[in-house]
């Protein structure tokens, strides 16, 4: 009898842990069934983590602070582009140090994709000083960002057609949410008068939310911050601001605050006061796990900034 009582433990044993292995097995398989992705700037990372939810892995290159415009691609980046079934960019030249990476890795047969392809022509702007290369800051107009996620979608449903309506979903509340965001942004820029809406920064990252929202914008170092900006650029900024009498001017997250500051101290030698209005995020999000560290929230953080500095300097 208790020879049987412990054979039947010992089966029991057995098949518990053949159970255990096979639920392993299967959950191992369905975390390689993922779709393995490399995104460039946090703004894609955000689209594609949000598009993908749980069917993709996503691995970011540019985190916070990081100037796209400036950014090297390492070993260990190349290593891990090598590795995608899928890589996101932004395109437009942002990552113009990146693009002989991106054309080796499609000759590899991996799947490589710009996510302002699908974006009118017609609506980008061309500035002269960028050398016949469009102005690839985008995402600053919430409409024209909603094209760059129907790129992601449709380019996860063409890798995983399985997951066609999970996509499709998900994109669907996401262009929602940017669209309640394009409203917010229109809703609190009208509350600067219009002679007030002017926005001065490091560098032309703000174009496209100038023209989408009613702002005149000026940039220091122009479209591409590998532009150096000169003292006479620092200078014919200063005799604007004075001669427009523009209340506040901003610092941005991914470009040193040395340019503005420098602005700022050519201003006052013109006799002229203007102040600081803040730190704004242009070419990267905040840090993660902070408002700022999304795309809605950094885009949120950036109109609040702008308008609660102008309105405040407006009133005194």
């Amino acid at each position: 009898m208790n020879i049987l009582k412990l054979l039947l433990a010992v089966f029991l044993v057995a098949g518990f842990a053949a159970c255990s292995s096979d639920d392993a097995s299967e959950k191992t398989g369905r975390e390689q069934e993922k779709i393995n992705i490399v995104a460039t700037t946090g703004m894609i990372t955000d689209i594609t983590e949000i598009v993908g939810g749980d069917r993709v892995t996503v691995s970011g290159l540019m985190g916070p602070g990081v100037d796209p415009h400036l950014y090297k691609a390492s070993a260990g980046d190349v290593s891990l582009l090598s590795g995608a079934d899928l890589i996101f960019y932004n395109g437009l030249h942002l990552e113009g140090k990146m693009s002989e990476i991106f054309e080796q890795m499609k000759k590899r047969g991996i799947t490589t994709v710009a996510v302002t392809d699908g974006i009118d022509r017609s609506l980008l702007n061309t500035p002269p000083e960028f050398e016949g290369h469009y102005d690839p800051h985008v995402w600053f107009d919430a409409t024209m960002w909603m094209s760059a996620v129907e790129t992601v979608r449709d380019s996860l449903a063409e890798k995983d057609p399985a997951g066609v309506d999970y996509y499709r979903s998900n994109a669907e509340s996401y262009l929602k949410q940017l669209s309640q965001l394009n409203e917010y942004v229109k809703k609190r820029a009208g509350e600067v008068p219009e002679d007030k809406r002017v926005l001065i920064t490091a560098h032309d990252a703000f174009n496209y939310f100038g023209r989408a929202y009613g702002f005149t914008v000026k940039g220091l170092q122009g479209i591409s911050t590998q532009s150096e900006a000169g003292t006479q650029d620092v200078q014919n900024l200063a005799a604007f601001i004075v001669e427009k009498n523009i209340p506040a001017i901003f610092i941005e997250s991914s470009v040193p605050p040395k340019y503005i500051e420098a602005v700022r101290a050519a201003v006052k030698a013109k006799g002229f006061d203007v102040s600081l209005g803040g730190e704004l995020f242009s070419d990267a999000m905040g840090n993660p796990g902070t408002p700022e560290g999304s795309y809605i929230g950094m885009v949120r953080h950036n109109i609040d900034t702008i308008v609660n500095a102008l309105k405040k300097e407006g009133q005194s």
